[in-house]
């Protein structure tokens, strides 16, 4: 990715994650230790987002627009679980910020479950609290 610029409010996201699979993975910045033909599952979401996404360029297409929506903070909370005979780091973490059109907090925890192969992530399949994520932006209750 030449231009992450678009992704900034992400940032503490991306952290955390090259955090958590620091010295496993190579490169610079989140897309980067994405394999080209990454996949990305989520299992547990909310209504409306993808429940599967292919490719590096598609994940970084589906995070563009992240910003408009919500605006991480912090993120923190960090536990990681690694099988070295599996190739498989499990991440905990939270991440913190606010909506961005009324500055509502959010705060959300996940788990990751995260597959690497050749020093890049394979496949990762994501875990979320879709209530944290209705309290934060007042969907579906308040969009009837």
């Amino acid at each position: 990715m030449d231009d992450i610029t678009d992704f900034a409010a992400l940032d503490p996201f991306f952290r955390i994650i090259q955090e958590g699979l620091a010295g496993l993975v190579d490169g610079e910045h989140f897309f980067d230790i994405l394999a080209e033909d990454v996949v990305v599952e989520y299992v547990v979401s909310v209504p409306g987002y993808p429940g599967r996404v292919e490719g590096r360029q598609a994940v970084a297409d589906l995070y563009r627009g992240y910003g408009d929506t919500m605006v991480l903070h912090s993120a923190d909370e960090l536990a990681v679980h690694h099988d070295p005979a599996t190739s498989v780091v499990v991440l905990e973490y939270a991440v913190h910020g606010k909506v961005a059109h009324t500055g509502r907090a959010y705060d959300n925890h996940f788990v990751s479950v995260i597959t690497i192969k050749n020093r890049q992530v394979t496949h990762w399949r994501d875990y979320l609290d879709p209530v944290a994520v209705f309290q934060a932006v007042g969907w579906p209750a308040e969009h009837r």
